[in-house]
């Protein structure tokens, strides 16, 4: 693989100016690139105009750029456990038209949520973000929403053993009680954020760690009780469809 003269590969410079992007900055000027990924603006120019041409990257109308479809695509693909979003996508339209407010899915990855589905309301944002700030192949900390709360509580002993901090020990053992979790306010003021655990068992009992968070962005001051029974039906009739499929 090509490296510089410093010696860092071409694939190391690729990763640093994707993650020029952020959950609330989609869209960046090269300069802006080239500044957060410590490049020269020559070649950080070089480098986004060949990952332009793979689809990784694409341009604005006045040329500053954003993830290509392609990486979405990928992202897409990579994160979310096999089956999942075909499955549940049925029971997140039937959450959806209950509701009337936008609905999606949350995978563990890594360290973090990431969003590999999701269905809008009518007041999502025009350029694909949404009232918590993220989108598809978005990701955000696992303390930063409702579903990285449900993953951390719900994820299983050695996810908490590995990241659970004892300043979100009380607001994971909340989410236990309740079985689901509410976010009031965290990125967006006006926004709640309500999630439950999705559990690929057959009965809703089952100690097995959720595999995924389904929620939903309501207004603030919704009945979060409530809004978490309709996902928790939806939730339910994933898992035991994940559940069957596995057996």
């Amino acid at each position: 693989m090509a490296r510089s003269a410093t010696g860092e590969s071409v694939l190391s410079r690729a990763v640093r100016i994707f993650d020029a992007f952020t959950p609330g900055e989609r869209v960046l000027s090269v300069s802006q690139i080239a500044r957060r990924a410590r490049l020269h603006l020559a070649t950080a120019s070089r480098l986004i105009a060949e990952l332009e041409a793979h689809g990784l990257l694409d341009r604005e109308p006045d040329r500053r750029v954003r993830l290509g479809r392609r990486m979405r695509e990928l992202a897409q693909r990579a994160s979310p456990p096999p089956g999942l979003r075909a499955v549940s996508l049925p029971f997140m339209v039937d959450a959806h038209a209950v509701l009337g407010h936008h609905v999606q899915l949350g995978v563990l990855d890594g360290d973090e949520v990431a969003f590999v589905e999701r269905l809008p309301a009518a007041e999502a944002m025009p350029d694909g973000t949404w009232p918590d700030g993220t989108w598809i192949a978005g990701r955000l900390p696992l303390h930063a929403s409702s579903s990285g709360l449900v993953l951390l509580a719900f994820g299983g002993r050695e996810l908490t053993d590995r990241l659970l901090t004892e300043p979100l020990r009380p607001a994971v053992e909340e989410v236990r009680r309740l079985g689901y979790a509410a976010l009031p306010g965290r990125v967006r003021e006006d926004a709640l954020g309500v999630a439950v655990p999705i559990r690929a068992a057959a009965r809703r009992d089952a100690p097995v760690a959720a595999v995924a968070a389904l929620a939903a962005i309501v207004p603030i001051g919704a009945d979060a009780a409530a809004v978490a029974g309709v996902l928790a039906t939806a939730a339910h009739g994933i898992g035991r469809t994940l559940g069957a499929g596995a057996n």
